[in-house]
């Protein structure tokens, strides 16, 4: 366990420390996993009172932790705060994190800012004299909007850090169930030798959100679906699902075979956009017998018409001797019919069927689900319990609960993981570069073969599964979706 960390919060009044960081620094605490030195300072650029800041932070996490809320820990835990108000556009008043850190000890900036911010504040603080050789740096997504930006973002940046010093968050890789996966596939022998093309017959990755922009229509309008959710999240899940297995368990070593994987995938240009990918928007519809208002209708729009994706379907092809052949399909969308997201990988059929139920005999999956229940799901065949039937067959399910054997009455929350692994100073969860760059890389080949045939979006219902074409997009090749 790392000691002497003054972990620095930019953004601390923001929704994303509210909501995430500070209930994971406490779950920390909680589980005595944070050094009894480490401090945390909270930034921000309004005028406020340390003792009121601290205050509210307490209510908040009162209100949000319920049962897990212990009086005892917080006395403990609120005494690591300290607000410190900075105006991130002055570089004068850095001057006073500077006199409230210490050179002894290694600093930690995490970045709950947005994009544009990074550069001033990382200057800034240079300047002030707060980055040394041992300082280390969080950045959240998104690390620019397309490949040119995001190497703008990673070259400001890398002025004042070097990239072991500089931790990218997506906050997937913090799951429980993203992390098993490395273990599911490479320490049971049973499943990592039937992991390729030979047994598998293709693979689903679905995240669907029931919620909409939220408010959020200005920001969400220049970026969509492909952008916020596949370049970042549905791209880090395929990774981790195909890349080969590292030499070892280290963050050099994992991040440079999902770098591989990226590169071989298969693009997607105007040859072959109309057949392998699919963009919608949400219209009207109803989710969870209430009525919700289509993308163009909510709160916030700006514009008469847009042709910004809230869902996208693709099937993509990895080149490499694993998976030739096999099908990735993707899928992601807001206003959907459920709030899911899961890997399904489905296998092929035995090439000769010795029973008369073929259908009960078919289909081996295993099902991955990252919420809302995370969990493992293996589906078999096996003989139904009959006295009356010779030898007929049923599909059952053995499940994998995370919480039942340990005794555990949680599931930590990904960012405890990540803000664990940020202070011990191991990179294995987070993003490198070369990943980010790979995978704006691929994404801006999409985007300008949409651009260039005038993709439109397909309109969906709210509450549905998306436009019609996605069906389209998987029953060509004689599959379907996996529902639950």
């Amino acid at each position: 366990m790392s000691s002497k960390i003054d972990l620095v919060i930019f953004g601390a009044r923001g929704d994303l420390s509210r909501r995430k960081l500070f209930p994971a620094l406490y779950q920390l605490d909680k589980a005595e996993l944070l050094d009894s030195s480490l401090r945390i300072a909270a930034v921000a650029r309004q005028e406020l009172d340390s003792t009121v800041f601290v205050e509210q932070i307490g209510e908040i996490l009162k209100a949000n932790l319920g049962d897990d809320w212990d009086d005892q820990v917080w006395a403990r835990f609120r005494k690591r705060i300290d607000y410190i108000r900075i105006d991130f556009a002055e570089k004068k008043q850095f001057s006073s994190l500077k006199d409230w850190s210490n050179e002894k000890r290694t600093m930690i900036f995490y970045m709950a800012t947005p994009p544009s911010m990074f550069g001033p504040i990382c200057k800034h603080l240079n300047e002030a004299g707060c980055v040394d050789k041992n300082a280390r740096i969080v950045l959240e997504k998104p690390i620019g909007h397309d490949l040119e930006s995001s190497k703008e973002v990673n070259d400001t940046v890398g002025q004042y850090f070097t990239e072991r010093s500089i931790y990218r968050i997506d906050h997937y890789l913090g799951k429980e169930t993203v992390q098993n996966l490395l273990a599911l596939r490479f320490a049971n022998r049973m499943i990592h030798s039937q992991w390729d093309n030979s047994c598998i017959d293709h693979v689903q990755i679905t995240a669907a959100e029931t919620v909409g922009i939220e408010g959020r229509w200005s920001y969400y309008d220049k970026v969509g679906q492909l952008r916020d959710m596949v370049q970042n999240h549905l791209f880090q899940l395929l990774c981790m699902v195909a890349m080969e297995p590292p030499n070892k368990v280290e963050a050099d070593e994992i991040r440079a075979e999902k770098v591989k994987l990226l590169r071989a995938m298969n693009p997607i240009n105007q040859q072959n956009v109309d057949d392998q990918a699919v963009r919608g928007q949400y219209a009207a519809g109803w989710i969870s017998g209430e009525p919700v208002a289509g993308y163009m209708e909510e709160e916030g729009s700006a514009a008469d018409s847009s042709n910004t994706e809230t869902f996208v379907a693709l099937k993509v092809f990895v080149d490499n001797w694993r998976w030739a052949g096999v099908p990735f399909y993707l899928r992601t969308g807001k206003r959907m019919k459920e709030k899911v997201t899961q890997i399904v990988i489905t296998y092929k059929d035995n090439p000769h069927a010795i029973f008369a139920d073929d259908d009960a005999e078919a289909n081996n999956r295993l099902v991955i689900r990252l919420q809302p229940n995370e969990g493992i799901q293996l589906e078999m065949v096996s003989k139904k319990q009959s006295m009356k039937e010779r030898l007929s067959l049923e599909k059952r399910t053995l499940n994998l609960d995370f919480l039942d054997p340990q005794g555990d009455d949680r599931i930590a929350d990904a960012y405890e993981r990540l803000l664990l692994e940020v202070i011990n100073g191991d990179q294995w969860l987070f993003v490198s570069r070369d990943e980010i760059e790979a995978s704006w890389q691929w994404c801006d080949d999409l985007l300008e073969a949409w651009a260039d045939k005038k993709v439109g979006t397909k309109p969906y219902s709210a509450g549905s599964w998306g436009p019609s074409k996605a069906e389209v997009l998987i029953e060509n090749d004689g599959r379907s979706w996996y529902e639950v």
